[in-house]
């Protein structure tokens, strides 16, 4: 099932960028693996696939002693500031930094480990009461705040875009995100690279691409539903 799901993904993710005139090149897919366990990683991993996002730390934590080494680990879900330990040398990027007292945390910890952390700064595009992330407006502001940390580096910005149906709904929340990456890497703001743009999941990550989406989190597409009792 893995192989069959991973290669409809790469046939959708090459459509996409061929409409938009973008290079294959340009799109890192990340296989959400949270609540999967360990075998169905390793058969991602036999079919190529050498980038994981996880949701949950103890999960990072768990899962990445008994995985090969080469695996790039990404931290996509909210993060608490005391489980930061679980996952600092563990993972090479994490994608919700919304507040400046976790990226201040996440800069004490990736001291303390002599790492320097990429972060995304999660937004709250769509202004979903339910969903973490700092509202558009106030991203510039927490980027500079942050930029100022040693041992953090912003590469960009992340969104979870509205749960729908229709794919085609969301495609006003990716070009926002889109065109505030833009305004803010025209201020270029010292340790700051605005490359990064992480938005698109299973349900809408087509349009995503078409949107200029850097890395897409696919987990249902590729590992079939989830089990929530794990």
């Amino acid at each position: 099932m893995i192989k069959e799901n991973l290669a409809d993904v790469e046939r959708r993710i090459c459509a996409a960028c061929e409409r938009s005139g973008r290079s294959r090149s340009e799109v890192e897919l990340i296989a959400v693996s949270k609540t999967k366990p360990v075998e169905m990683i390793r058969e991602a991993y036999d079919w190529g696939i050498r980038t994981f996002g996880e949701n949950r730390p103890q999960e990072i934590r768990d899962k990445y002693p008994q995985l090969p080494g080469d695996i790039r680990w990404h931290m996509i879900g909210h993060l608490q500031r005391n489980k930061i330990k679980y996952i600092i040398d563990r993972v090479c990027m994490i994608h919700s930094v919304d507040s400046l007292r976790l990226a201040q945390a996440v800069d004490e910890e990736a001291r303390r480990h002599d790492v320097v952390m990429p972060v995304l700064v999660e937004v709250n595009v769509a202004g979903e009461a339910s969903k973490d992330g700092v509202a558009p407006e106030e991203a510039e502001m927490l980027i500079r705040q942050i930029s100022t940390l040693a041992n953090i580096r912003v590469q960009g910005l992340m969104t979870i875009a509205p749960f729908t149906e229709k794919p085609e709904e969301n495609r006003v929340y990716f070009q926002r995100l889109r065109k505030l990456s833009v305004d803010i890497k025209a201020k270029n703001i010292d340790n700051v690279n605005m490359c990064d743009l992480s938005m698109g999941m299973t349900g809408d990550y087509e349009v995503a691409v078409e949107e200029g989406a850097t890395m897409i989190r696919v987990g249902t597409g590729i590992f079939g539903e989830r089990d929530y009792n794990h």
